[in-house]
């Protein structure tokens, strides 16, 4: 103020250290702000009045999981003249957000814990679609099992082929304590769902106790946290998002997200856990030391079921047909269901494995056919190839899929089955299979069709060395005489 005697009020600002407009307000009221009274209002009118206290509080006091843009469209609908369009729906929100944390009902608070070395370990199984995985060229859909140690982070993880299972979390959850090398005091998991999904009473029932059973097995406490509170199997479900970025970015220095095989994903997801559990050796070696000791033994990790063999050649699981060797038509096998694969017994005699296929999901049923099961019962009938129901199942390589293209384009039906049937039986006879399907692709790619006879006089003939000198040392009859000698 005294500088503003001498000076203009932009210079008297400055040499005072405020701004101009700060000096204009201190023309308008001198009094030192401290010192002022604060006044609260509203600057323009509450476009809500009357409606917030008549229409809108007894609907949210009856029911408070309404939401702001309900509640605007019931003023739209009741008052469409003073509600014409959305311009108050900021408003609404912000009332709703107020009136909900002053009167609101409680909400649940996530209590963080302080993890104990071998107490707990969780499990969940995550969709890994998004690494755009594909084996043979082929897309891979498939589900990651994640099992986590929560003291030390130490993780399995499984490929997982069909959906969330008991066979599957069984299945991988017992090579993930094999692993380890002990067993914690807690599993949890989420409330499996998925697992349960589509099955009768009895079905969930008989699941609940086969899991119960498996945890008794190793002395474990069973515990699955609410449904829709992920937060509760937390550890597990943080690390999904980094297990997937690291294998995202494992895929990125690999150069390809293509594998010839499952086996070698399984491989690379092997190598990539190992790398990533070497890190934490240190909390590992913590935890191991409050494990309990592994049983003397595994325990079932597989489904079972009572499966009759049909006069088709085969046996059904799950609406998916397998193909089985003819002589076992007419008996009962004990199919033992993994996640991957299936093997069948015969009393104890395991008599047919096949991988595991699921279905398509579009009503058709689904065929795994061993082409060696239905050989010789095909070429007795080689016509019953042209209108097989699982024939397009039958081909063992794309060459054999090529192949029979050609011939039903090129030659008549009879021919045409006659001739894809041959090529199976040499392929099954001779063991030859990747051999004639190197020959074939040949033939095709050079316009050929494909001709049996000529092909097997292609095929390298199967050596069999021989020792030039066998040497062969008699016992002196001596020998006897003392054996006989003992025996009296």
């Amino acid at each position: 103020m005294t500088d503003l005697k001498k000076h203009s009020q932009r210079t008297a600002a400055a040499r005072a250290g405020f701004s101009e407009r700060t000096a204009q307000r201190f023309n308008l009221d001198p009094t030192p702000p401290s010192q002022r009274k604060i006044h609260h209002g509203r600057t323009v009118a509450d476009p809500l009045e009357g409606f917030w206290e008549n229409d809108l509080l007894p609907l949210l006091e009856k029911d408070s999981a309404l939401q702001a843009v309900t509640l605007l469209r019931h003023l739209q609908s009741e008052h469409p003249v003073v509600f014409p369009d959305d311009r108050i729906r900021r408003t609404l929100e912000r009332r709703v957000r107020q009136w909900r944390a002053l009167n609101g009902p409680e909400r649940d608070i996530i209590f963080r814990q302080t993890p104990e070395p071998g107490y707990m370990a969780q499990s969940d199984f995550t969709n890994a679609d998004e690494l755009q995985i594909t084996i043979a060229g082929q897309p891979f859909p498939h589900l990651l099992y994640h099992f986590v140690m929560v003291y030390s982070r130490w993780e399995h993880v499984g490929v997982v082929l069909g959906g969330e299972s008991f066979t599957a979390l069984a299945e991988n959850l017992q090579q993930a304590l094999w692993s380890l090398g002990g067993v914690p005091q807690n599993h949890r998991t989420d409330s499996l769902s998925a697992a349960f999904r589509n099955l009768t009473v009895d079905q969930r029932e008989d699941m609940t106790q086969r899991y119960e059973a498996f945890v008794g097995h190793y002395g474990m406490d069973a515990s699955r946290n609410n449904r829709g509170e992920a937060h509760e199997n937390g550890s597990v479900e943080s690390q999904n998002r980094h297990l997937k970025t690291a294998v995202d970015q494992a895929l990125i220095l690999r150069g390809s997200r293509d594998f010839a095989c499952i086996e070698d994903y399984r491989r690379f997801i092997d190598m990539l856990i190992a790398r990533r559990n070497k890190q934490r050796a240190g909390a590992i070696q913590v935890e191991q030391a409050h494990l309990k000791p592994l049983p003397q033994r595994r325990t079932t990790d597989f489904t079972e079921i009572v499966v009759p063999v049909t006069r088709t050649g085969g046996f059904l699981v799950k609406s998916i047909f397998y193909s089985a060797p003819s002589q076992l038509i007419g008996q009962r096998l004990r199919v033992h269901l993994y996640d991957d694969r299936l093997e069948a017994f015969l009393g104890s005699t395991l008599v047919v494995t096949h991988p595991r296929a699921h279905g398509r999901g579009d009503g058709h049923r689904v065929h795994v056919i061993n082409y060696h099961h239905v050989i010789h019962a095909l070429r007795r009938k080689p016509q019953a190839l042209w209108s097989s129901i699982y024939r397009d199942s039958l081909f063992p390589r794309t060459e054999y899929v090529e192949a029979w293209k050609i011939l039903q384009r090129d030659l008549p039906r009879r021919d045409a089955c006659r001739r894809m049937v041959d090529l199976l039986f040499i392929a099954h006879e001779q063991a030859c299979e990747v051999e004639l399907a190197h020959l074939l692709a040949a033939d095709l790619s050079a316009g050929q069709v494909p001709n049996p006879k000529a092909l097997v006089s292609r095929l390298a003939p199967r050596h069999m060395s021989l020792p030039a000198d066998i040497a062969v040392v008699h016992p002196a009859l001596e020998g006897f005489d003392v054996l006989l000698g003992a025996s009296a």
